[in-house]
């Protein structure tokens, strides 16, 4: 919070000083950072040769589906194999030659031109949370320094905002009962200030100013100007820190965050084509099949946010897996979809890469229970958009869907082609860490069949 040297003072309504300037606190990761913190933090950065805007505006759409999705029930069917492995489902064709995919996504395979298929990721932890699809990293890297920061959180810091009053990274995931599958994304060693900003909770409570109209926040701005003597009472440095404060007044003052959160604004015809996702089912302790999320996340990147996160849906199917399968990904389908029809229609869509998948696959052998139990040995993903070569499948398992086959594909791999995608040139970009020593973003090269 911002301190204030020299006496303290209220305005005729009560509220203090001190809290006038706390007004519109965002709630970032499991701290309380108010945007004056968030701000300094940019300031800092800009200081450190980290431009705080991009000349163009490439983002991410990173749809985390916790609980692990069935690969050989979605994009990886095993046709081949016998039934206790092969399952229910039966392939469709797609409007590219030579690809299939599972019966379940047929609008996905009338665009399977705009997207890309892994089907031979890699190394995966074996942890129930997100934190290889939000860094590319598993979790015990550089954990004694506070750990890899997430993606959006790097861009927060390398990029910052595209817009002023627009956070370069919001977190969309609603609260789970099992925690790690709601993580936007950790900051990691980079600090709360670059954590996502959470619409869901006490974040959108802050932005609704608790009951302060504009038009007071006003009159209160005018009033601090006023305080011409409490300015005489502190150094020069206030002057930077009321700059800050400006900005936090333009973000709280500004309708377009708020008006990219409110999915009234969309016609009832758009809204219709993404779905809401409902009635959730086989949500549990996990997340809901939230079909409106995508489309925030649409209109939150066409408003300035760089990277957006969302959880999708409880995939971990021990038990009914198909049943699952059919409700999850028929509803991932829709969704998934009209999202990328939005961002073609927009002109967004090489500008902006989507990617959906889980922490790992399920195995190729069905249980007792018609469920699939864990299998980190390999996973799948889709991809859309960003300026890759799309229309096409990268990798391969063996028959029954055990093991990676052809083109294994590493976590950081993905995560260097995102960062591709986004103008970021992996050699020459680095965050310093705790110690001061520089870390490269990924390890990996980017995959060289996507760009």
């Amino acid at each position: 919070m911002l301190t204030i040297i020299g006496r303290g003072s209220r305005f005729c309504d009560g509220i203090s000083r001190r809290n006038f300037l706390r007004i519109g606190a965002l709630g970032v990761g499991a701290a309380s950072l108010n945007l004056t913190d968030i701000f300094r933090a940019e300031s800092k950065a800009s200081q450190t040769g980290f431009p705080t805007s991009g000349s163009q505006h490439q983002a991410v759409i990173n749809i985390f589906l916790g609980g692990g999705p069935p690969h050989q029930d979605m994009w990886d069917l095993k046709m081949e194999a016998p039934t206790e492995i092969r399952g229910e489902f039966k392939p469709i064709a797609t409007n590219v030659n030579g690809i299939q995919v599972c019966e379940v996504f047929p609008q996905i395979a009338s665009r399977m031109d705009k997207c890309v298929i892994i089907r031979s990721l890699v190394g995966a932890s074996g942890g129930h949370d997100g934190f290889q699809c939000l860094t590319g990293y598993p979790p015990n890297s550089l954990a004694a320094l506070g750990g890899r920061p997430g993606l959006g959180s790097i861009l927060a810091k390398v990029k910052g905002p595209v817009d002023p009053s627009v956070p370069a990274f919001v977190g969309l995931a609603k609260p789970t009962q099992h925690m790690p599958w709601s993580d936007p994304g950790r900051a990691g060693f980079l600090g709360a200030a670059y954590a996502a900003f959470k619409p869901d909770g006490q974040g959108m409570a802050d932005l609704t100013l608790k009951g302060t109209t504009l038009e007071t926040l006003s009159d209160r701005k005018q009033l601090r100007a006023s305080f011409d003597g409490l300015k005489q009472q502190v150094d020069a440095g206030l002057k930077g820190v009321d700059d800050i404060t400006e900005r936090a007044f333009g973000v709280l003052t500004s309708s377009k965050l708020v008006d990219a959160l409110d999915l009234s604004k969309e016609s009832e015809k758009a809204r219709e084509r993404y779905g809401d996702g409902k009635p959730y089912q086989f949500q549990y302790d996990g997340a809901p099949t939230v079909n409106d999320q995508l489309l925030m996340a649409r209109r939150l990147v066409e408003a300035g946010a760089r990277c957006v996160t969302l959880s999708y849906g409880r995939w971990d199917s021990h038990g009914q897996n198909f049943n699952l399968v059919r409700d999850h990904g028929g509803k991932l389908d829709q969704g998934l979809s009209a999202l990328i029809d939005d961002l073609e229609a927009r002109g967004m869509l090489d500008d902006v890469t989507v990617v959906a998948w889980g922490e790992f696959g399920r195995t190729p052998r069905i249980n007792k229970d018609a469920g699939r139990d864990h299998w980190p040995t390999v996973s799948c993903a889709l991809l859309a958009g960003g300026g890759m070569k799309t229309g096409q499948v990268v990798g391969s398992t063996n028959r029954l869907g055990e093991t990676a086959k052809d083109r294994p594909v590493k976590f950081p791999e993905v995560f260097a082609t995102l960062y591709h995608n986004l103008g970021i040139d992996l050699s020459s970009t680095f965050i310093n860490d705790p110690s001061g020593r520089p870390q490269h973003l990924v390890d990996e090269p980017a995959m060289k069949e996507l760009i």
